[in-house]
């Protein structure tokens, strides 16, 4: 969506809010959460039906999963926000030629998952409901991902995972949530009513949803990568969640981007899992 349609839709939320906030920030949560991309393309159905395909489920949400048999360690791959599991396909070949035993979900409202609307908190029980099935060693997240792995492993404290990798991955909830509310220019009441209504149905405030925070109590074996040009999720998110990730180690990549897909990030994760 170009700036001048966001800001409009901005404007129509703000109107609204006005005389009906709660209602407003009701819209303006599932604009929110609702992925515009991220469904399977055809060439990527190709590559993914190689896999040994699983559908899983959480609340009534079907949770597509791809398996690439192994005998060595069990690897979870967890994407990001409008992405799905193809992207993992360099690493994912990568994996194979060691032998790995390699998993991987498509979020709800992404890739071959049902439902049509997404949040971290969704997104870490149904990498939950993954790991129950799959027992992973390592999980591997990239972006919004990383963040709901870090929130799973927070929640249930699964002593299987030894190493968990985070790419590009956001420090807390609220960076996400202003970058959202300054996108649409959305008025003061608009942004309360959207606290408000994280406070009604998570039962905490916006900034409770930490993953920097949540690092604290993992004790897995942590590598954070990020890009120090990322436009997305800025730099200084690794920062903080290296700062909290006591068992944890920070690799600065530059050039690379949000996406972080190169042979040398590549390289970091089939070292880390290596050690």
């Amino acid at each position: 969506m170009n700036k001048f349609f966001l800001k409009t839709i901005g404007f129509y939320i703000n109107s609204i809010g006005l005389l009906f906030p709660a209602y407003a920030a009701k819209v303006a949560i599932k604009l929110f959460s609702t992925p515009r991309k991220g469904r399977l393309k055809p060439h990527q159905i190709d590559y993914l039906n190689a896999a040994i395909q699983e559908d899983l489920f959480y609340d009534n949400i079907r949770i597509k999963t791809y398996h690439w048999k192994g005998s060595k360690s069990t690897i979870l791959l967890v994407h990001g926000w409008e992405s799905n599991t193809h992207r993992w396909k360099e690493l994912i070949e990568l994996l194979k030629t060691c032998d790995y035993n390699i998993v991987a979900l498509d979020a709800p409202a992404h890739g071959a998952s049902g439902n049509t609307l997404f949040n971290a908190l969704l997104y870490s029980e149904c990498i939950n409901t993954t790991a129950l099935r799959y027992n992973p060693d390592v999980i591997i997240g990239h972006s919004v991902g990383g963040m709901s792995t870090v929130f799973f492993q927070h929640k249930y404290q699964y002593p299987s995972i030894k190493k968990l990798a985070l790419l590009g991955a956001p420090a807390n909830f609220t960076g996400i949530f202003k970058n959202y509310v300054d996108m649409m220019s959305y008025s003061k009441k608009v942004d309360k009513g959207l606290t408000n209504y994280v406070k009604k149905h998570f039962n905490h405030p916006p900034e409770y949803f930490s993953t920097a925070h949540f690092s604290k109590t993992l004790k897995a074996k942590g590598l954070i990568i990020h890009d120090e040009k990322d436009t997305i999720i800025p730099f200084s998110d690794s920062l903080l969640i290296d700062k909290h990730y006591d068992n944890a180690s920070l690799i600065k990549t530059t050039g690379l981007g949000h996406k972080l897909k190169s042979n040398e990030v590549y390289q970091y994760i089939l070292d880390f899992i290596n050690a």
